[in-house]
């Protein structure tokens, strides 16, 4: 179905607004996917915090213009289905990577990041980042890590005394 000049201005203005503020991009050839398994994706999607979207290239060329995501606009060909990330950057990445496992026909065509625009062969790279609550216990092992090894430094002279005076007792019972 045709869209009119309107509803193609909100489109545009609904994926510019969205553009203007997720994390990573990842647009996918899905020609040949049922609608129970689109149904299904698209399900997975909003549970991830994925914004997910069907429109025509032109449309989102558009939408993307002043945005870290204009880096794509040449590389939009085919029938393309896009996911933006809204709440973590691997979570579009994750969410192709993990429901082209089971649906073949769905496949990665590029991976937009940092306003740099990659083969969707990066996809897997996309989606081996961590989440937010990952990256935080990560940054927060590496700060413990110091504070774990001076620990360990100031009470090994006291262990040290401890386990000599122990091998003098047990020498002096025997």
């Amino acid at each position: 179905m045709a869209l009119n000049l309107a509803q193609k201005k909100e489109v545009v203005a609904e994926l510019a607004n969205v553009a203007s503020s997720a994390y990573s991009l990842v647009a996918a050839e899905y020609a040949g996917l049922t609608v129970a398994q689109l149904t299904e994706l698209r399900k997975k999607a909003r549970q991830s915090g994925v914004y997910l979207k069907v429109a025509k290239n032109t449309l989102v060329a558009r939408a993307v213009e002043g945005t870290e995501y204009e880096c794509v606009k040449d590389s939009l060909t085919g029938p393309l289905l896009y996911a933006f990330s809204k709440e973590d950057p691997g979570a579009a990445g994750r969410l192709i990577k993990d429901f082209a496992k089971g649906a073949d026909k769905l496949k990665p065509a590029l991976v937009a990041i940092g306003g740099k625009a990659y083969p969707g062969s990066h996809v897997d790279v996309l989606a081996s980042l961590p989440t937010r609550e990952q990256a935080l216990s990560m940054f927060l092992s590496v700060l413990v890590q110091p504070a774990t090894m001076l620990v360990r430094l100031l009470s090994e002279p006291a262990s040290q005394i401890a386990r000599v005076t122990k091998a003098a007792g047990e020498t002096k019972a025997a």
